[in-house]
């Protein structure tokens, strides 16, 4: 079993661009949806998929369990989608021995940029890149599980200025 371990941050700024080190689009969607526990189906640009199944209710460390399945299965599956279907594009951008994973939104969230960054304990400790805003580890309104079975308030769309 694996343990996801992260944090997240909103995006105070657009000077992690010039660091980027890949560039993938993703759409993902829940087909189930509990406090404690999700079922996410998450296709790649349009050769890769993956279901992923999640459990434990804490932000920061939860189990997770991830599944190679056919992307024309995930394009179906998807149909059953719980609320929103999440689009966006994921950037990845190295700082100081970290991997930050940062999420530029389309659709229902456009404006919205989120950076998280894995970790391999609950203590890691990263550096800080300048770009990165307020923390909303713990703050569920930014979770993907509810961007998708909920909306997010207008307000809480933290826009970059370009």
């Amino acid at each position: 079993m694996a343990k996801e371990i992260e944090r997240k941050f909103l995006v105070r700024n657009d000077r992690w661009r010039q660091h980027v080190t890949s560039e993938t689009r993703l759409r993902q969607a829940y087909v189930a949806s509990e406090d404690d526990r999700s079922v996410r189906i998450r296709t790649r640009d349009t050769s890769s998929a993956q279901i992923t199944i999640k459990f434990g209710g804490s932000s920061l460390v939860r189990d997770e369990y991830e599944y190679q399945i056919p992307y024309e299965d995930a394009a179906e599956i998807i149909n059953f989608a719980i609320g929103n279907v999440i689009e966006k594009t994921r950037y990845t951008v190295e700082y100081r021995g970290f991997t930050w994973e940062v999420d530029v939104f389309d659709g229902a969230y456009t404006g919205l940029v989120i950076a998280e960054v894995e970790l391999s304990s609950a203590e890691d400790k990263p550096d800080l890149p300048d770009w990165i805003g307020r923390e909303v580890t713990g703050d569920k309104r930014y979770s993907n599980q509810i961007l998708a079975t909920q909306r997010l308030k207008p307000e809480l769309v933290h826009v970059i200025s370009h």
